[in-house]
């Protein structure tokens, strides 16, 4: 029997990427995808595990996107009766902040492509099995998750843009948040975003972004990132099943 799996998309130019949705369909994954600007959420429990997306809001901002309060509801209901999740860039900080970690700004922007680094706990943590301990991160954020963590939150990986670049619940590895959008790592969906965020990207200060580079990176790494992501989303589909 097929997975079935929620996601939680925040933007309309934002869905799952084009490496998850060629995972989802090798894995026979059916995600059930639900636009909360003007989607309502159904019950959590009638799916087999909860993915929550990126977008261009931050964990606080309940005065401007209202959808935030049901969600959040909604994340804490999937960490309590201990449902999989796995969060990506706002899913991860959603994450944390349900788990009662900090959100906030991060030392300095994290936009285009990174070299992450796996911690002891992500070496050993199935998510990771068969992924180098050096990969690279596609990367689209301000905002960061701080430490100090909450002692039942193991941090995953890190980089040299961001300390918290993954973590996980101790004892419960089907839960996860990931700080990169790898799963949208595909040359035309980083297009997309370049395209969509040019009023966000340059209000950013520095290190400057040259759009260009970031492209062309993506097209470099192609490869990589989508059999690396391919490899992760099967070691979450086992760890679920």
């Amino acid at each position: 029997m097929s997975i079935q799996l929620l996601v939680f998309q925040h933007m309309p130019w934002e869905g799952p990427g084009q490496y998850l949705l060629r995972s989802s369909e090798k894995f026979d994954v059916n995600l059930h995808i639900i636009e909360l600007w003007h989607k309502p959420i159904p019950d959590i429990t009638l799916y087999d595990g909860l993915i929550v997306l990126g977008g261009g809001l931050n964990v606080d901002q309940e005065d401007r996107y209202d959808f935030l309060v049901e969600e959040k509801v909604a994340v804490h209901k999937a960490i309590e009766q201990d449902m999989p999740y796995l969060g990506f860039c706002l899913g991860h900080q959603l994450l944390a902040d349900a788990l009662g970690a900090k959100v906030g700004p991060n030392f300095q922007h994290s936009v285009g492509f990174v070299e992450g680094l796996l911690t002891k706990n992500g070496i050993d943590h199935p998510l990771f099995y068969g992924i180098p301990r050096s990969l690279p991160l596609f990367k689209w954020h301000s905002l960061a998750v701080q430490q100090p963590l909450p002692k039942q939150v193991e941090i995953l990986a890190t980089s040299k843009d961001c300390e918290v670049e993954a973590i996980s619940v101790k004892k419960r590895p089907h839960i996860i948040g990931l700080q990169f959008d790898n799963h949208s790592a595909y040359h035309r969906d980083v297009r997309r975003w370049l395209d969509k965020n040019q009023s966000w990207i340059s209000s950013l200060s520095q290190p400057e972004i040259n759009p260009a580079l970031v492209l062309a990176d993506a097209r470099r790494l192609e490869g990589i990132i989508k059999g690396q992501f391919e490899i992760m989303f099967r070691n979450y589909i086992d760890i679920i099943s």
